[in-house]
């Protein structure tokens, strides 16, 4: 029978992700807009963002964290271009996203020792063929593969290169070894529902010395500029950021982290993410049509959860189009690369009770559109 109880807050897109429970607009009437963001108000917020970011995380406290432009991409673009070159290169890409950041090192920055490492929708490359002395390139998360790295264990703590880890989909929902990783980039959007085209760059004392000690050979357009006279410019990673950042979205931010710290800062955000996935496993247990993307438990990713079903991808299309006329789920399509399916965001800013409420509809119209 067509359910009748619908889900609260039916988004569940993967970015950008639903607000935090409890949004209004009206927390953020503190923003302090038409002010200069170079002021001494300005800069503060900023800077609180950041101290905010390290304190909650528990990033290093000789890590470097920036807010830079152009979001998580923007991050990840401006660590490839500065510190790429001097050594060989190994990417590891499982998913869109990844793939993105390899055809970025080969086609655009156009390194020739450059080695890549693939596996399909669902699986994990083998990561025992990194080879240390090279920089080594990889997503924690694959958003749109729903596939996660488990663990660091994989990566030496006497490596010669960097590891760079764009970790937009599990910064704040997967805990992260944060001496395993040089450089991090993650934006507002992902897990904490904030507002986009802000990214955060995280870099670790091994990143800056990269950055002191090495020119690329390459034009450095300004916003991918992190030196000046051949030292680090501290005042990225002091509030000072390359350009005008929005004071509004920076105070999004804030209003998620103190939402964040009321749960329990990130032992409860990770718990909140994998109690929303346990809603998942158990449906998916007792129904037999529909299967997670990922091959295995152990890399299955408890924020970006991929399904596919036995449905052709016409009816797939069908089921996600009747799920959003209904106001059940919006934007639970899998990505436009991936396997035809189902993906559904459970970061910590989405309520279990929702999806409780939306498996009897998404029941329902798997039953509808397969007759």
């Amino acid at each position: 029978m067509k359910p009748t109880v619908k889900p609260a807050m039916p988004n569940f897109s993967s970015g950008p992700c639903t607000k935090r429970p409890g949004y209004q607009l009206e927390n953020l009437k503190s923003a302090p807009l038409g002010r200069s963001h170079r002021g001494s108000l300005g800069k503060a917020r900023l800077k609180k963002s950041i101290d905010e970011t390290k304190r909650i995380l528990n990033i290093p406290v000789d890590y470097h964290v920036g807010i830079v432009p152009a979001s998580d991409t923007g991050a990840m673009e401006m660590a490839l271009w500065s510190l790429l070159g001097p050594r060989g290169v190994d990417v590891f890409y499982w998913e869109s996203f990844g793939k993105e950041w390899a055809t970025d090192i080969e086609k655009q920055l156009k390194l020739s020792n450059v080695r890549t490492f693939m596996a399909d929708y669902g699986k994990l490359p083998d990561f025992k063929q990194a080879d240390f002395k090279n920089d080594v390139i990889f997503t924690w998360n694959g958003t749109t593969g729903g596939v996660k790295v488990p663990n660091g264990d994989w990566i030496p703590d006497n490596r010669e290169g960097l590891t760079i880890c764009d970790a937009t989909s599990a910064v704040y929902a997967m805990e992260i070894p944060w001496k395993k990783i040089d450089v991090a980039t993650f934006s507002w959007q992902k897990v904490l529902g904030g507002e986009a085209a802000h990214g955060m760059l995280i870099l670790s004392p091994r990143a800056v010395q990269r950055l002191e000690t090495y020119t690329p050979p390459w034009p450095m357009p300004k916003i991918f500029r992190m030196t000046k006279k051949g030292q680090l410019n501290k005042d990225i990673f002091e509030g000072s950021t390359i350009n005008t950042p929005s004071m509004l979205c920076n105070e999004d931010y804030l209003d998620a982290l103190s939402w964040a710290d009321s749960i329990g800062g990130l032992p409860g955000l990770i718990e909140r993410s994998q109690a929303n996935l346990s809603v998942f496993e158990k449906f998916v247990e007792t129904h037999s049509w529909i299967h997670f993307l990922a091959e295995t438990k152990d890399i299955r990713s408890n924020t970006s959860v991929c399904f596919t079903v036995d449905l052709t991808p016409d009816q797939v299309k069908a089921l996600v189009k009747l799920l959003e006329k209904e106001n059940a789920a919006y934007d639970c399509g899998a990505y436009r690369d991936a396997p035809p399916g189902l993906r559904f965001w459970c970061g910590a800013t989405v309520e279990k009770a929702d999806i409780e409420k939306l498996l009897p509809w998404l029941e329902w119209a798997y039953e509808e559109v397969k007759k």
